[in-house]
């Protein structure tokens, strides 16, 4: 059975490889050969990987993922098709699951919204509840330097406080597009903002959201 994980890295290779090695996309300064290069250096090389999170370890980081942008962009994407490598842990279903469906559905966004003629995926109601889902559970983390208070609403009511603090906006949105927001593509979020106008506009430029 297909999980939502596999489906979004199998769609996040297409996207990939129909815009070619040198398009543009949201994650500034990327090309999709970067973006590509990233999604594989993760999966592939931890002790590169550990970078995103380690700040001493940014440096090597860097260094292996520009290596990784030098190979065939072909070699890249049937890289990112196949998946990890057989001893590594996100070939356990959970752990994909858990740690590459949103990262896998925000790099598929990430080269589709850097199209011009882009326009909203119309996401089935079981994938979008699992988005909201790990919203919920990592709102506090990816909205941790906000610099205001932030509330995220779903359509149907639900919310999940992401920023605790004054004042407070509140963004509407379907679940896929609040994960975009959060994860600090607000330029290429559809989504509604409600607060004091200085905090909206403070908010959509803040460049401290997300990992």
């Amino acid at each position: 059975m297909s999980t939502h994980a596999k489906r979004e890295r199998l769609l996040l290779a297409d996207l990939l490889e129909a815009a070619g090695p040198d398009a543009p996309t949201l994650c500034e300064g990327w090309l999709t050969r970067d973006l590509a290069a990233h999604v594989v250096v993760r999966e592939r090389r931890p002790d590169a990987a550990a970078g995103t999170l380690v700040p001493a370890l940014k440096a090597r980081l860097d260094r292996v993922q520009a290596e990784f942008a030098e190979k065939p962009y072909e070699e890249l994407i049937q890289l990112i098709r196949t998946g990890p490598p057989r001893m590594s842990p996100f070939t356990i279903k959970q752990v994909d699951e858990g740690a590459n469906t949103v990262e896998f559905y925000v790099h598929a966004e990430d080269v589709r919204r850097a199209q011009p003629d882009w326009s909203p995926r119309e996401l089935d109601p079981v994938f979008s509840d699992a988005l909201w889902n790990r919203l919920e559970k990592g709102a506090r983390l990816l909205g941790r330097k906000a610099p205001v208070g932030l509330v995220l609403r779903r359509p149907n009511g639900q919310t999940a406080v992401a920023h605790r603090g004054t004042p407070v906006v509140t963004v509407s949105g379907e679940p896929g597009e609040l994960t975009m927001f959060l994860f600090g593509r607000q330029d290429a979020a559809k989504v509604e903002l409600d607060g004091e106008q200085e905090a909206v506009e403070r908010l959509h430029q803040a460049k401290q959201l997300g990992i």
